[in-house]
Formats: C-alpha cells, sequence, structure tokens
C-alpha cells in the first residue's frame, strides 16, 4: 500500500488527531492475553493525547478486567473514558472470550457519541468486527465510517487445530472467504498485520489487495522486562540441582503448541538433560488446562515440569528473567509477543519456524528458529544451549538488544497517523464528490431515509445473525462435550484392561 507515514516522524504523536472520535471495537478487553495488552496501550496512549475513545467489547465472563470500569451516563459520562460491553456466549473452550450476540450499528453509534465516529478502529475483528463491518457497508456512501483493522489472531489457524480433519480444513475455507470478502470492501481503508506469516495469508487466501495492507509490529516494555530482574531466590524454589531453567508462557491449551512441548520435555528427559521447565499461564476452563496438564503428568511427578499459574506485573517479569532459555512451540501466533518480552528480558528464544516469532527471533543472533515439524533439531538446539553457557549469554545480549529498538510509543504514534490519514481521505471525499458534502440539500430521498430503509432489513438479518451464531456455538460445544467424554471412555477402558491384566 501507499505509506501515508513515510517521512513522518514517529517519535511525535500527531496533534490534529486530539478531539477526533475513535469507536474502538474488540473481541477481547480485560483478560491476560496479548490482544487485550495491546490494544489496552493503544486505548491509553490515544487518550493521553486527547483523542475521543469509546471502546466496545463483548463481556468477558471470567470477570477479569484489566481496564476500570466506566461510568454510566447518569453518572458522569464522558466519551474518552467510556466502555460499553456487548452481550454474548462465552467460548466452552476459552471462557475469557465470547462470542458477541447481534448488535445493531446504530445503536452503537447512539450509545457511544451519539452519531457517527470519525473513524472505526476494529482491534483482531471476529464476531464484533464482523458485524461491523457487514452493516457498515449497507449505509449509503454519504453515511460510510472510514474502517482501520488490526489482524491479530489466526482464527483459521486455531479452527485447523482445535477441530478434526475435514471440519478444520472447511472452517478454515470458510473463515478465508468471509474475511477476504469483508477486508476488500471500500470501507476498509487499512489493514494492520504483524508478519510476513499473516501478509501471505491475507494476499494468497483472502485476496486482500497489498495496497491496503501495513505492516505494524509490537512494542516491549524494556523497562519493565528487564534482565535485572533476575532473582536467584526464584530460580532456588524451581531447581534441586542446579538444572537448567527452560521456560515458556502462554495461555493453556492444545492450540498454543504444547503437544510439540510436550514431546520436547519428555525427549529431554529421555536423553538425561538436567533441567526443569516452568510453565506460566493457565485456563478459566478447568477442563482444557487438566488435559494440557496431563501431557507432562510424568514429568510432572518427577518435578521436571512446573505449572505456576497466571503470573502478572512484576511478578511476571520476574519470572521471565529468572529463566534461562524461551521456548515457543505455537504455530498459531500472528506476532508472538511473549517472545519479545523474552528478549527484552535477555533470555534466548527457541522458536519454531511459522507465524509471527519467525519475524522477531534473528535465527543464530538472539536465538533459533526450527523447522516447524523437526523434532529431533528443536531437541538438539535445547541441548547446545545447555551445554554452552557462554552462547546463552551471547544470544541473550543480542536479544536484548534488538527488543530495545521496540517502542509502544511509536508503534502508537504509527496507528495514529494512519488514522488521521484515513479521517482526513474521508472529509476531502465527502467535500468533493457530490450529495456528499451536506445531507440537507439532498432531495426528499436522503441519505437518511435511505439509511432507514436498509436499517429495516438490517434488522431482519439480525434474527438471522444470531441464530447462525447461536447454532454454531451449539455445534461447537457438543463436539467439545462428545470429545471429553470420548476421551473419558477411552481412559476408563484403558484402566479397565490394565487392571484385568493385573488380576491375570
Amino acid at each position: 500500500m501507499e505509506d501515508h507515514n513515510q517521512g513522518t516522524n514517529l517519535d511525535v504523536f500527531p496533534s490534529d488527531l486530539g478531539g477526533c472520535r475513535i469507536l474502538l471495537c474488540t473481541e477481547s478487553l480485560g483478560p491476560v492475553n496479548g490482544v487485550s495488552r495491546t490494544t489496552k496501550m493503544l486505548v491509553d496512549q490515544l487518550r493521553a493525547n486527547g483523542v475521543l475513545v469509546s471502546v466496545v467489547a463483548p463481556y468477558n465472563h471470567t470477570r477479569v478486567n484489566t481496564f476500570a470500569p466506566a461510568p454510566s451516563p447518569g453518572e458522569g459520562f464522558w466519551y474518552n473514558s467510556q466502555e460499553l460491553r456487548l452481550d454474548g456466549y462465552p467460548l466452552p473452550f476459552n471462557p475469557e472470550l465470547s462470542i458477541a450476540n447481534p448488535i445493531r450499528l446504530s445503536d452503537l453509534f447512539e450509545q457511544t457519541f451519539d452519531g457517527p465516529p470519525d473513524l472505526i478502529y476494529l482491534a483482531s475483528p471476529a464476531s464484533v468486527g464482523f458485524q461491523v463491518m457487514v452493516q457498515l457497508r449497507q449505509y449509503v456512501k454519504e453515511l460510510q465510517v472510514p474502517i482501520i483493522c488490526n489482524f491479530q489472531t489466526d482464527l483459521a489457524g486455531y479452527c485447523s487445530i482445535l477441530f478434526p480433519w475435514p471440519l478444520g480444513d472447511i472452517a478454515n475455507r470458510i473463515f478465508g472467504v468471509v474475511q477476504g470478502n469483508l477486508f476488500r470492501d471500500d470501507t476498509v481503508k487499512t489493514i494492520f498485520y504483524p508478519s510476513n506469516f499473516v501478509k501471505r495469508y491475507l494476499v494468497n487466501t483472502a485476496g486482500v489487495s497489498e495496497r491496503k495492507l501495513a505492516v505494524l509490529t509490537r512494542g516491549v516494555d524494556v523497562e519493565g522486562f528487564n534482565p535485572a530482574k533476575r532473582s536467584e531466590e526464584l530460580r532456588n524454589q524451581w531447581r534441586r540441582n542446579d538444572e537448567l531453567v527452560l521456560f515458556t508462557c502462554s495461555r493453556i491449551a492444545g492450540e498454543k503448541g504444547f503437544g510439540f512441548l510436550a514431546q520436547v520435555a519428555t525427549e529431554l528427559d529421555k536423553r538425561g538433560m538436567n533441567f526443569v521447565l516452568v510453565i506460566v499461564g493457565g485456563n478459566k476452563n478447568p477442563a482444557v488446562e487438566q488435559d494440557v496438564k496431563d501431557m507432562f503428568a510424568s514429568l510432572t511427578e518427577k518435578g521436571k515440569v512446573i505449572f505456576v499459574g497466571f503470573k502478572l506485573g512484576e511478578e511476571l517479569m520476574k519470572h521471565y528473567a529468572s529463566a534461562d532459555v524461551f521456548l515457543h512451540c505455537s504455530i498459531t501466533e500472528t506476532f508472538g509477543l511473549v517472545v519479545l518480552e523474552a528478549m527484552a528480558s535477555g533470555v534466548p528464544v527457541i522458536a519454531r519456524d511459522e507465524g509471527g516469532p519467525s519475524d522477531i527471533v534473528q535465527n543464530n543472533k538472539t536465538g533459533y528458529l526450527v523447522p516447524p515439524d523437526d523434532l529431533n533439531g528443536f531437541v538438539e538446539k535445547v541441548l547446545q544451549l545447555g551445554r554452552e553457557p557462554d552462547k546463552r549469554k551471547e544470544l541473550g545480549a543480542a536479544s536484548r538488544a534488538a527488543a530495545c529498538e521496540t517502542s509502544w510509543e511509536r508503534v502508537g504514534n504509527r496507528v495514529a497517523w494512519e488514522m488521521l490519514h484515513a479521517i482526513e481521505q474521508s472529509e476531502q471525499d465527502k467535500a468533493t464528490t457530490p450529495n456528499m458534502g451536506r445531507l440537507t440539500d439532498q432531495p426528499p430521498m436522503t441519505a437518511i431515509a435511505k439509511n432507514d430503509i436498509l436499517r429495516r432489513f438490517t434488522e431482519v438479518k439480525l434474527v438471522l445473525v444470531r441464530s447462525v451464531i447461536f447454532v454454531a456455538w451449539l455445534f461447537v460445544f457438543g463436539y467439545l462435550v462428545f470429545a471429553h467424554v470420548h476421551k473419558s471412555v477411552k481412559t476408563y477402558v484403558q484402566r479397565i484392561s490394565s487392571l484385568a491384566k493385573t488380576v491375570d
């Protein structure tokens, strides 16, 4: 795409964006995950510079919320601190996320800015973002609002892993068609992508023009994630015999590559490596978390794998800095913020060469990239760093230096300049296009009248969409129940069989 930020000083926030009204819709607001954290950083930066931001997100059914609740209209409502929550269905395998109920875009406009905003920003669009894009494209040109999307979650990739063949492949193709159709619309001005892995998907699978695409990496708090926070006291809590401390941080779920990590840990144990693997993270669905923990059951009994649960703030930063090597086994990450946090902490990274980490880790300089299916190659790199403390130190120092070149402020400024350009371009289009400057000068069939007709059609569509979402939710829930029952029966049969053999 045309680089609107070329020649722009990204160390400076665009002052002309101050006072503009931004409707920011996100699928995740509050839980400890990459989308929620990066969205909060952007919202804080925009508001700090005088931008009027209204945030819309589904309810987080776990009640974990890193955003302070906004006052209601009757309690001192003010636009640049508003948070609007939507009802929805929690995902069975991850109740931190919800599928939002059908919404009416005009209602969102009225409840936030008492009218259309200057721009809509969609953070990792899914159940909320898709609805916004579908409805906005039905508005007449006079009432359309420019959209900027930030593609942060590989929904298609998750489907391929969560569901068995051929359901995963079918869902993957459906997402490609749906996303491509929505992203290609004229209302979508810019799509931020975090890595070349995502760019290839958007261009080759979703069919999005490269002219709409703009790279947007992530920043990291290099003061917070810092090698100086290494704690020998914490390391001694993990170790019994001067073991090498391997570390990973992630939501505990199958799609995060824990099956591969369990194979790595098992192979390291077979080869006699002296290590302890510390796993930070959890899942609000106990059954999903337990399934992952079962993969490491024998190693956990030996004290070689430790699950320490969720960690936040200073405690999380101390955990990162106290590790020797960071292992990243997920292949569904569009970026992989945890990799950047490990690098800022001065910890070398070994990652599977797929997704966002492929663009973050400099192979043989800040860590190692291993082909995604090369289990032996991954194990060999861990063994190598276990034998070579000087190499760990060298890679760790290079990792820290590379991470220090990133900045959340520059990332936020990049987005802000793109927002300003989209708003200015939209205003120019309305000023130069007949009948788009002033609605009051139009003939009897005004834009508003046309929109009222479209709104009636939208109401019918919303009922249909609600039904589709509910059926889809039932399908996912039913599948997971079936998988859980099947696993329980299989385990029970195996135990009976083992008991029978023991009796014989």
